[in-house]
């Protein structure tokens, strides 16, 4: 239907091509106009709809090969999806997810290899595959601190880059170099450069309580509440959380 208005409108004669890419365009706008999807639909651990969406958000990308941002709003996608699998302990997903996102952030950084958050998803990505493939460990988390490092180099302040080179520490075994201490620091860096962002309490509300600080553990869970009250994992963590 898009492409037929566009051969309408008048002194507009654009080629098959130029249609297909025009309508994937409009498309992406559409997506991206509504009212924070994936993050309403990760709130909500509601996996259907995350599903749905990156089918979408695919065939935009597929119609715009070139266009690096429809590649990383699969990535970002896919990276919602196996977090919320991993919550759901849905590791096969989460895998799967996961190496989708990967291929998806990769093609972004062919295209654009400046943008630092191209870089932090594919790290998100790659530290999201570890606790689905435990064998695979060794690579992927040497693969995520690679594209962590070089998202920082080129956003030194970018919170998201923080939060997950601490979730991949966090899902990294000690033996491989990781831990849950090792992630507090940047959970909490993280938590200083964004304010308003619900995510880094949350994760350093697991890592706290990871380490056994189950009374800081509830303080980060509820600072995460207030600021995200829709999550439902993160009401799921507090209610599991001892006061003491």
């Amino acid at each position: 239907m898009l492409a037929r208005m566009l051969t309408r409108l008048p002194g507009v004669r654009p080629s098959p091509g130029t249609i297909e890419e025009m309508a994937a365009i409009f498309l992406m706008a559409a997506l991206l106009a509504a009212s924070g999807p994936l993050e309403t639909a990760r709130d909500r651990q509601d996996r259907p709809a995350l599903e749905k969406q990156i089918s979408e958000l695919s065939i935009a990308a597929q119609k715009a090969p070139h266009d690096a941002e429809a590649q990383y709003r699969v990535a970002l996608a896919a990276s919602y999806l196996a977090e919320v699998s991993l919550e759901m302990r849905d590791k096969n997903q989460a895998q799967r997810a996961a190496d989708s996102g990967i291929q998806a952030a990769g093609r972004a950084i062919a295209i654009n290899s400046r943008n630092a958050e191209y870089y932090r998803v594919l790290g998100t990505l790659c530290g999201q595959v570890i606790p689905a493939s435990v064998l695979s460990a060794f690579s992927y988390g040497k693969r995520a601190r690679e594209a962590i490092d070089k998202a920082l180099e080129l956003d030194p302040k970018s919170s998201r880059a923080y939060l997950a080179r601490g979730v991949g520490n966090y899902y990294l075994p000690e033996a491989l170099g990781g831990g849950a201490s090792l992630a507090v620091p940047d959970f909490r860096k993280a938590a200083d450069l964004d304010p308003a962002s619900a995510e880094p309490h949350l994760w350093l509300g697991l890592a706290l309580r990871k380490e056994h600080h189950n009374a800081e553990a509830r303080q980060a869970f509820e600072k995460a509440m207030r600021l995200d009250p829709a999550r439902i994992w993160i009401k799921l963590q507090l209610e599991k959380t001892p006061a003491q």
